[in-house]
């Protein structure tokens, strides 16, 4: 890892640690998962991705006194008003096993995936959008949050497809890539998703404003 300026990720979640990792790699800013440093989960009370964001990054920052970085996303489905939202992470209610958190996350998310298939059970439109919100502060009183928004469409499939990724990535089918994103290579998810859009804007405004000495 490079020994640039550090950011506290404000998530315990490892594979959206390694996707952002990948893609904020080109400003050299280490990027720290906050459980390494012994910081807890913020609450997450908001009906709003940004609003979810911006607690998350404030709660790190606050609880390690560094900058820090927060993301909020999940899927939005059209049929649905925009369901399952910032309740993407836990939209099925499940009672989890003892084992650790990533089986505890593949059991959530199985169940989250059947939930979103009964509630589109008859339903034709099936298009919906992959979205992430992400803010970047530079102390947990910053005025000036950098925020920024990606949106990935596609279209919700009948059964899931693909082994790769997470969440809904097998059910949300991408039709410029002809493929569900649980099907694409990690690279292709990087280069097109909600994420790497909102990666981009925020890569931009990092620059634009010299966050943390970046040029």
């Amino acid at each position: 890892m490079s020994a640039g300026p550090r950011l506290v990720l404000a998530s315990n979640n490892a594979k959206k640690l390694v996707e952002l990792r990948t893609l904020f790699e080109p400003l050299g800013l280490v990027l720290v998962a906050q459980p390494s440093l012994g910081v807890g989960e913020a609450e997450e009370p908001h009906a709003t991705f940004v609003e979810n964001a911006l607690a998350k990054a404030r709660h790190a920052a606050r609880a390690s006194g560094a900058a820090a970085l927060a993301d909020d996303s999940g899927l939005c489905v059209d049929a649905l008003g925009g369901a399952p939202g910032v309740a993407s992470a836990h939209y099925a209610a499940v009672e989890l096993p003892q084992a650790g958190r990533e089986a505890q996350r593949a059991v959530q998310d199985a169940a989250n995936n059947r939930l979103l298939l009964q509630r589109l059970a008859g339903i034709s439109d099936r298009r919906a959008s992959f979205v992430c919100t992400l803010v970047a502060l530079r102390s947990a009183d910053d005025p000036q949050p950098l925020i920024a928004t990606g949106r990935w469409p596609g279209e919700i499939l009948g059964a899931a497809h693909g082994e790769g990724g997470f969440g809904y990535d097998p059910l949300m089918f991408i039709p410029a890539l002809d493929a569900s994103v649980a099907q694409l290579p990690a690279a292709v998810k990087n280069a097109h998703s909600h994420r790497a859009l909102a990666c981009r804007q925020l890569l931009q405004l990092m620059r634009e404003q010299r966050f943390l000495g970046v040029a």
